[in-house]
This record gives structure tokens, sequence and C-alpha cells, in this order.
């Protein structure tokens, strides 16, 4: 107990320190994963801020074939460090390969992407390939993409270097085979060996599927643990009479930096949106009920008076110090820098499953390109010949199998102590359909399970089944504005 109450005192001193959350910027080191940019929402620019000339960068000196007009804004792509590297990348392409493909890019920042590309494809003056681009964004454009399934077979694309989960995963629906497996960022659980060092804890599994102590590596099993870790102000966890639920000083897990749809995913896949229909998937239900209790009945998940507090780093909550698990992606190496002594360990599984949610970038050709057969011959030497170059400029985590042990070298050179092969083991368990799949009236729709998922996580004296059927009515109303 005496650790236990040196941290608490720790804890106090440090409360009233302002904690800046750190964030992924161009300066980070080219191995650093960073985050999908379609991570958060993606709010319409104002018509007066759209920018209606994007920058084209054409270089190359023997650039005389057919022209090919690349995308970038949709994702990452737009800073001027990334469009130094994008431009070097697009003359190294046109030198081996412009008397054959003559490759420009148009760059537009993330703010106005959205706006000028659906003002591209209404007016017909429509890019050929577009990218990166991650799974919100692919289906906020729903309907604009080539299936490249005919295009794969006509080429005999040899698709054998991609898990067959990833090249899966880029079937959203009837839209088909929108992409290729180009930037991955896999999930795995962050754990802070310190914490669990003071609690007297086992670490958690590294390998997906394996025991924990002898028992099922699951989420009873992660709140079991969740729970120790878990202290009061006086050194008190949630299981030890006179518990106080107001003054916690350390909180056993949290599913941070994301929705409720990707807090929920991690017990398995679904989607509020069945053709047009809102439902809520029952393992979904669940997991709202195992997450709703853990921040307001067993008090190891902070709600959101204590994730938006200066203590857990207004949101950042792992890199306080003050949470001993989070579940969340490979781009968060950007961020943990406050917690020297972290490490990572599989996903536990829920009902006899294991989900570990996926980010992923990709470049998708538009249906309205007038030279597919073109297009899809670049995309393929973009994602194939010259992919380590193009994961170079994005420094991103590659899909393809064979580039990936280079890519966990350049990372062990970082994080030495690190077993960054769970992420790599989490490839095979990606959600499908994912937690960024579209909707029916897509904005207006995230709005609303936003405003549910604040009131969630603020609320402790909801009944939540009522007010979860309460939200699939109101989306429903959403989703039928459309028709």
């Amino acid at each position: 107990m005496n650790k236990r109450l040196n941290l608490v005192i720790t804890a106090l001193m440090l409360f009233g320190i302002l904690l800046t959350a750190c964030s992924s910027t161009t300066e980070l080191p080219q191995e650093t994963i960073v985050p999908d940019a379609t991570e958060a929402a993606v709010e319409p620019a104002n018509e007066s801020e759209i920018t209606p000339t994007p920058t084209t960068v054409s270089v190359g000196g023997n650039c005389t074939g057919t022209p090919v007009r690349w995308y970038i804004g949709l994702g990452a792509g737009g800073n001027p460090e990334e469009i130094e590297k994008e431009t070097a990348f697009l003359e190294k392409f046109n030198d081996k390969y412009g008397d054959q493909y003559c490759l420009t890019m148009d760059v537009v920042q993330n703010a106005t992407a959205y706006d000028v590309l659906k003002t591209q494809i209404a007016s017909g003056d429509v890019p050929d390939i577009v990218g990166p681009v991650g799974v919100r964004g692919l289906w906020s454009f729903e309907g604009a993409w080539l299936d490249l399934t005919e295009l794969m077979e006509k080429n005999n694309y040899d698709s054998s270097d991609f898990n067959p989960a990833l090249l899966d995963f880029y079937k959203l629906g009837p839209m088909g085979q929108v992409g290729i497996p180009f930037a991955v960022y896999p999930s795995a659980l962050w754990y802070n060996k310190d914490l669990f060092d003071e609690a007297g804890l086992a670490y958690p599994p590294h390998k997906f599927g394996d025991l924990y102590e002898g028992k099922t590596w699951d989420f009873a099993a992660l709140r079991d643990i969740a729970i120790i870790l878990t202290v009061d102000n006086t050194g008190k966890t949630p299981a030890d009479d006179g518990f106080d639920p107001t003054n916690i000083v350390q909180f056993g897990y949290d599913a941070m930096w994301t929705d409720v749809r990707g807090k929920w995913t991690f017990f398995g896949a679904g989607s509020f949106n069945d053709n047009g229909k809102a439902v809520m998937p029952d393992v979904w239900r669940e997991a709202a009920h195992w997450y709703y209790d853990g921040m307001w009945t067993d008090y190891f998940i902070p709600n959101d008076n204590y994730v938006n507090s200066d203590y857990l780093t207004q949101g950042n909550t792992f890199n306080s110090g003050h949470v001993a698990m989070a579940p969340i992606h490979t781009w968060y190496t950007c961020c943990a820098g406050n917690v020297p002594n972290w490490d990572v360990a599989a996903i536990p599984s829920y009902d006899g499953t294991i989900t570990a949610k996926l980010h992923a970038d990709t470049f998708g050709i538009l249906k309205g390109t007038k030279n597919p057969d073109a297009s899809f011959a670049v995309l393929s030497l973009m994602l194939g010949e010259f992919a380590p170059d193009l994961i170079a400029v994005y420094g991103a985590f590659p899909a393809r199998g064979s580039l990936q042990t280079a890519a966990l070298d350049t990372m062990k050179a970082n994080f030495p102590n690190v077993d960054l092969d769970v992420f790599v083991q989490g490839l095979n368990y990606p959600d499908n359909p994912n937690h960024e799949s579209g909707m029916p009236n897509f904005l207006k729709a995230s709005d609303t399970y936003t405003a549910f998922g604040s009131n969630y996580q603020t609320a402790g004296d909801l009944d939540l089944d009522a007010e979860i059927d309460a939200l699939i009515a109101q989306l429903q109303d959403v989703f039928d504005e459309t028709k």
C-alpha cells in the first residue's frame, strides 16, 4: 500500500499542472505513424472558403504519356513538407515512366478538399486517382469510386503480398473493391508497465488469443484488472469500502480519441446503418452497457469530466500517466511521450471474437476517369514498385507484408522496448464493416450519435436502453431525410 500511497501523493501534487496533449506534426520522424486525417468528422467549408483552383504540380522531363491526374487532400499530403516529398516522388515516377504516363498532382488543403472534389465531380472535371484517403473519406463519396475488381482480374493483379483480411477491408458494401491496401494503422492495447508493476499485476498477453493468468483474455478479464488499477486519492480501488468516485487519481482503462462507434467496435464490428434502416447491433448494445457501467458504476473508465481535465491532459488520457490501459492505433507513437515505460498487448476478445479496429489509407480511382486503364496502371506502380517511396512520403506503416519487417526494424530503433509485432498480429482482426463506415445523411447522422455520446459520457443516471432506442429512432429520421 505504501507504493500506492506514494502514487497518490505524486498525483495530487501534479493535479493542478496543465499538461498539454501532444499532436502529430509534420516534424515527426518519418517512421512515426501519423493519424488518418479522416478520424474526425469532416465539416463542410463555407462556400467563400472553397479554393476553386488546386495547386497543380507537373514535373518530369519526358512526361509525354497518357495524362493521369492525382488528387491529394482528403487525408494527409497538404503540408509544405509533404508537398515537397510528393513533388520529388512525382519527378522520380515521371523520369522513369513519363513516356507512358504523365502523372500530375492537384494538392488541396484538407479543410476544403472535400468540397473542391465534390465540385469537380459535379462539373465533370474529374481527377483520376485520389489519395491517400481513409475509410471515412471513401464513404463520404459513396458511389463515386470505381470498383477495381474487373481491372484487377484483367491485369492479373498480384495481391499475394497482402493479408487477405486487408483486401476484404476495402470491399465497401455495394461499392465493391474500391481500394488496394497501402498504409495501415492497426490497434493494440497500450499499457503502462509502471502502473502494472506498482499494483503487482502480470502484464496483458502479447499474443492474440493467449490466456491471461490461465484464463481467457477477454473484456471481463480486462474489467477485473482495470478495477484493481483504479485508485482514489486515499489509495482505495472501486472494490474497496469507502472508495470515492469523485476523487479518482488513476484509471484502469480508457478507449480514447474515438467516438462511440470506435469504443464499441472493440467488442465487435457493426454499423448503425443496414441498407438505410437505422439499427443498434446487439454487440454494440452490450458494449454500450459495459462501457457505461465502467464509467458510472465500476468507475474504472473516466467520464467526460475527468477526460477533459488538465489532470488527464484534456483528452490524451494515456499520456497523462494516470490511465493504465488504452486501445489505440500505431499512429499514437506520436503522442505518448510522457509515459516512458509503455508496451502494447493483444486486444481482448468478447464472446469469443477478437476485433482490433483498423485505420487505413488507400488510393481510389474515380468512376469519372477518362483513362481507367492508364489510371489503374499508374496506381499499380504507385502501390507496387514505388510503394516504398510512397510509404516514405507519408511516414506510414506498409500494408505489403514484404515491407513490414524493414518498417518494424525502423520503428524498433525508436521504440526498442516495445513488442511492435503485436500490431502486425492485429491486422488479422480488422473491423469489417469499419467503424467509420458511411451512413445516409452522413454529417447529420454523425452529429446525432455524437450528441448521444456526449450525454452518455456526462450523465450517470440514464435509462441506457431507452436512450439507445431513442438514438436509433433519431437516426432513422435523419436517414429518411435523404429519401
